[in-house]
C-alpha cells in the first residue's frame, strides 16, 4: 500500500520508495519460500522422476491414442486434439512424419496386421490410410456422418472396420479404396468393436447398452445381446478370445459380461467393479482377463472359474491397460498420470513409471516387447523401457 501511495510522488521520494520495496521483497521472501519451494519441489518431482527414455512432443494438444507397429519395433503412431496424427520412432528424436489433412481431433490410429499401412480416424468422420514404406496417402475413407470412435484392421487383409458416433459401423477395402458395407442397427455411438481373430465375424458394442454380432460379408446382424442379463448402461470396451468363441464386454455400469459369439448368449458375468469399466484385455498365455475401471481398480480374472484372482488398487481411475506380450505382467495407465506394471500372479505393483503430468489416455507395446508407449492429455507421448518384463 505504501509503495502505491508513493508511486505517484515526486523524485525525492525515490529513496523511500526503494526502502519500501526492499522491505517488501524481504516480506515476500519470507512469504514465498513455502510457495516457491512447493512449486520447485513439484517441478523437481516431475523432473527427477521422469522415468521415460524418450518423449515425443510433436503434438500441440491432448493426446488420445497410440499404436505401435506390429512389425517395426521402433515405429509408433499417435493422434491428438490438435487435429494431427504423427508417425515417429522410438529413440529417433529427429524423425517424425505428420499424418496431415484431418479437420478435427484424431481419435484413433491403427496399423494393419502386416504393418504395411496405418489408418488415422478423426472426429471429422474421415479415415486416412497411409502407406508406411512410401509415406504416401493411400486412400481417404469417408461415409460416416459423425466422428470415428475406433478403427480395426482385418487380421489377414487390408479391410478397415470403424465405428462412428452416428451409431453405424463401416467397412472398406483399403487396397481398392472401396466401400464394402455399413452395419446399421445400434441406436447410439458405437464405442467399441473388432473382427474375431479368425476374421469371420464382427462384434460391436454401443452406448445403447447392446452388443451386436455381424456377418462381415452380408452385413447381416446375427445376434443382438441386450436386456435383462446384460449391461444396463453403455458398453465402453470389448475383447475377443483368440479362438473366436467368446467376447468380453465392459460397460459404464461397472459390469463385465462374457458372451458366446455363436449363440449370442451371455455365458458368464464378472460383476465386481463399482464404476465405469474403461479397458479390458486378455492374457496371451493363460485364461485370464484384466479389467480397469474408474473405481481405481485393476482386476485380474480367472475366466475358467469367473473369479477375481487379484485386485490391484490405484490412486485414481484406470483408463487403459495392456498385457505385456505373453508374459504375466500387465501395464496400466491412470488418471494420476502414472504408468504401472503389475504382476498378475501376485497382484503386486512391481514398477511405477513417472513423467506424465496428467491423465494417461492410451498405451502401446512395441513389436519386440522392449518398450511401452503412453500418451497423455499433458500433450506428450512417453516411452518406457520394459525389457525386464518380457
Amino acid at each position: 500500500m505504501s509503495t502505491s501511495a508513493n508511486d505517484g510522488e515526486d523524485h525525492g521520494d525515490v529513496f523511500l520508495d526503494e526502502d519500501d520495496i526492499v522491505e517488501e521483497i524481504n516480506v515476500d521472501e519470507e512469504d514465498l519460500p513455502d510457495a516457491e519451494d512447493d512449486a520447485d519441489s513439484d517441478a523437481e518431482v516431475f523432473d527427477e522422476a521422469d522415468d521415460s527414455l524418450h518423449i515425443f512432443t510433436g503434438h500441440t494438444g491432448e493426446l488420445y491414442t497410440v499404436a505401435c507397429s506390429p512389425t517395426d519395433a521402433q515405429l509408433v503412431a499417435t493422434g491428438a486434439g490438435d487435429d494431427k496424427g504423427f508417425l515417429w520412432k522410438i529413440g529417433q528424436g529427429d524423425w517424425a512424419f505428420e499424418l496431415q489433412g484431418h479437420k478435427d481431433s484424431v481419435s484413433t490410429v491403427a496399423f494393419s496386421s502386416d504393418g504395411q499401412l496405418v489408418a488415422s480416424g478423426s472426429l471429422d468422420g474421415v479415415i486416412q490410410v497411409w502407406d508406411i514404406s512410401s509415406g504416401n496417402l493411400k486412400c481417404t475413407l469417408d461415409g460416416p456422418g459423425a466422428g470415428i470412435e475406433w478403427i480395426r484392421w482385418h487380421p489377414r487383409g487390408h479391410l478397415v472396420l470403424a465405428g462412428s458416433e452416428d451409431s453405424t459401423v463401416w467397412m472398406w477395402n483399403a487396397d481398392k479404396n472401396a466401400y464394402l458395407n455399413t452395419f446399421s442397427g445400434h441406436a447410439s455411438t458405437v464405442t467399441c468393436g473388432d473382427f474375431t481373430p479368425d476374421g469371420k465375424t464382427i462384434c460391436t458394442g454401443s452406448d445403447d447398452a447392446s452388443l451386436r454380432i455381424w456377418n462381415p460379408r452380408t452385413g447381416e446382424n446375427i445376434h443382438v445381446v441386450k436386456g435383462h442379463y446384460y449391461h444396463t448402461e453403455g458398453l465402453t470396451c470389448l475383447t475377443i478370445t483368440s479362438d473366436s468363441t467368446l467376447v468380453l464386454t465392459g460397460s459404464k455400469d461397472g459390469s463385465v459380461h462374457i458372451v458366446n459369439i455363436a449363440t449370442g448368449k451371455v455365458v458368464s458375468s464378472l460383476p465386481s467393479h463399482t464404476d465405469s469399466i474403461e479397458c479390458i484385455g486378455l492374457s496371451a498365455s493363460s485364461p485370464w482377463a484384466a479389467t480397469g475401471s474408474m473405481d481405481q481398480k485393476l482386476i485380474i480374472w480367472d475366466l475358467q472359474h469367473s473369479l477375481a484372482r487379484c485386485t490391484c488398487e490405484h490412486e485414481e481411475g484406470v483408463t487403459c491397460l495392456s498385457w505385456l506380450g505373453a508374459s504375466r505382467f500387465v501395464a496400466t495407465g491412470c488418471v494420476d498420470g502414472k504408468v504401472r506394471i503389475w504382476d498378475s500372479l501376485s497382484g503386486d505393483c512391481i514398477k511405477t513409471f513417472r513423467g506424465h503430468t496428467d491423465a494417461i489416455q492410451s498405451l502401446g507395446v512395441s513389436a519386440d516387447g522392449s518398450h511401452l508407449v503412453s500418451v497423455s492429455i499433458d500433450g506428450t507421448a512417453r516411452v518406457f523401457e520394459i525389457d525386464e518384463f518380457r
